[in-house]
Order: structure tokens, then sequence, then C-alpha cells
């Protein structure tokens, strides 16, 4: 049976994060000693927004969606992750 190795104390983050970049937790955890976490009252990290288009726009939209088949709202943060990140890339 292999016994898992100590973890050393850290003096900050930079450090530790240097530590696991060049180590494997699997040295350090054993699996078996793991247990499932649950978080009931965790929230989804989501917003609600409205936002008003153009119909034709919203159709057209839908329409991508259903050829794709994926929901348009779907869709739609798809298309705005694409263009912020474009927009990142750009500064």
């Amino acid at each position: 049976m292999k016994k898992n190795k100590t973890i050393p104390d850290f003096k900050n983050e930079d450090e530790e994060r240097e530590f696991w970049a060049t180590h494997s937790p699997l040295d350090y955890f054993d699996n078996k000693d793991l247990k499932r976490a649950a978080f009931p009252k965790l929230k989804p990290s989501v917003k609600s927004i409205s936002i008003r288009l153009p119909e034709d726009m919203l159709a057209e939209l839908k329409t991508l969606a259903n050829k794709k088949d994926v929901p348009y709202q779907s869709l739609a943060k798809i298309y705005l992750a694409r263009q912020i990140s474009l927009e990142r890339g750009k500064q």
C-alpha cells in the first residue's frame, strides 16, 4: 500500500501554484478517502436578462438554431461569447 506524501506549507499562493504545476495531486490524496460533495443551496451562476431584438433578427436566430438543433437562447449565448472573445483579442 502506497503512503501519501505530505503537502508542504506554502508562504503564498504563487509558491503553491508553482508547487502544483510540477507535482501530481494523485501523490498527495487517496481517492478512497474522497466523498461526494453536495451543495443544495448553491445558486446558478447565470443571470436572466431581457433584450429587445428586431423580429426578423429573432426569427433568423431561431431558424439558425433549429438547423443546428440547439435552443435559440443557447445559440445566442454562443454568438455573444464568440464576439466577446474576439473583442478581447483586439485589446
